[in-house]
């Protein structure tokens, strides 16, 4: 234990605090955080600190689906379903990247992205049997057909076969979507 643990909370105030606050939908990717070594903690300190992290990692990718769920409700159309999984996938990047940072010990890193890309994929494959539910309830058939082009054509998995980002800032306090899906909309009226 070093002396500045402390002091005020060392290293393990300083993730909690910023796990906190990520979790909640915080903006900060987590660059200048410092590196978690485990043999720096009691082993029960260690594993509060790694479910605080698997929770925070939880807790966004439950944002991202609750987001993706909600644009897709609002979808008229599919370029706005297509729309919605860009959005979706754009947030999922900030998770994965905080699933790799180089302030975890390298033997967690694999574990904690593993944890994503597997909820990813889970959240790919409902997506999917929604799908194959609007087809066995009797839907359109075109309109069926071209959600699940629209679903193959923008998977949300594409994320997982990309290298996780670098941890910086995000662009917007709505969990990585580039604007707020629960915004109410505008529309753009240009004069003649």
């Amino acid at each position: 234990m070093t002396g500045s643990l402390w002091a005020h909370g060392g290293t393990y105030e300083t993730w909690a605090a910023f796990l906190t606050d990520w979790a909640a939908g915080g903006r900060s990717g987590g660059a200048g955080l410092p590196a978690l070594r485990q043999e720096d903690f009691a082993a029960d300190t260690w594993d509060r600190l790694r479910l605080r992290l698997t929770d925070a990692l939880s807790a966004r990718l439950q944002r991202c689906a609750d987001a993706l769920g909600t644009a897709l409700g609002e979808a008229a159309d599919e370029f706005s379903v297509g729309r919605a999984l860009a959005q979706a996938r754009s947030g999922l990047h900030p998770v994965r990247a905080l699933a790799t940072h180089p302030g975890l010990p390298e033997d967690l890193r694999p574990q904690l992205l593993k944890m994503v890309d597997d909820a990813t994929r889970t959240l790919q494959q409902d997506l999917e049997r929604a799908v194959e539910s609007m087809a066995s309830e009797g839907g359109d058939p075109r309109r069926v057909e071209a959600r699940r082009r629209t679903l193959r054509d923008n998977p949300l998995t594409a994320v997982t076969s990309a290298p996780p980002p670098v941890p910086t800032a995000e662009p917007a306090a709505t969990g990585g979507w580039s604007y707020d899906p629960t915004a109410t909309g505008r529309r753009r009226v240009t004069p003649p």
